[in-house]
């Protein structure tokens, strides 16, 4: 526990200055930053040789900074949510209070909730979504492994979380698509 403490710490100070991390999640691990800011979240399409295009999904660690995020958030999204075995990405509608470069063009965004420890208490320290998305370079395959990162993902973050660098992953989350009009589209199972 005490290393979980040290990893959010260090994670958190890199954070609020602007900076980005490569951590675990509760599936692969991730590159992540403060979802609010959108120079920060450049720093990652940029690193990843992603199009700002292609959006990117928010970690949260409950229902308040889902309301702060969402003004309307369908039932059936709690629903989902309740019954999921798995990690779970819900896509909703209307994102508000985050950077407007980690929007979809639809004008939706991705969140999953977390209970992965390291992930959940540096949500609590941040009070703010963190960015999640994949170790890899755009169009490459997901490393399942710390090992299997590119060199050129680790050395282009500002920190690496010191914590389960022997842990393999498991599957990516399922994602679902939610309307404003109620309709549900799995999109990865």
């Amino acid at each position: 526990m005490e290393n979980i403490h040290n990893e959010v710490t260090n994670a958190y100070e890199v954070i609020k200055e602007g900076g980005i991390i490569l951590y675990p999640t509760d599936t692969v691990w991730g590159i992540g930053c403060d979802a609010t800011n959108p120079e920060a979240v450049a720093k990652i399409y940029k690193l990843k040789q992603r199009a700002e295009t292609q959006s990117m999904i928010v970690l949260m660690n409950g229902e308040k900074m889902m309301y702060n995020v969402f003004k309307n958030i369908p039932e059936v999204a709690w629903q989902i949510l309740d019954l999921s075995e798995k990690p779970t990405t819900l896509i909703l509608d209307e994102p508000r209070n985050v950077a407007p470069n980690i929007i979809a063009a639809d004008h939706s965004l991705g969140i999953r909730l977390v209970k992965e420890p390291f992930c959940f208490k540096l949500l609590e320290r941040m009070k703010k979504p963190l960015v999640s998305t994949s170790a890899n370079i755009s169009g490459q395959p997901t490393p399942i492994a710390f090992k299997d990162i590119n060199p050129e993902i680790v050395k282009g973050v500002d920190y690496v979380v010191n914590l389960y660098r022997d842990k393999v992953a498991g599957k990516p989350s399922t994602i679902i698509k939610l309307t404003k009009d109620s309709q549900v589209k799995v999109i990865r199972k």
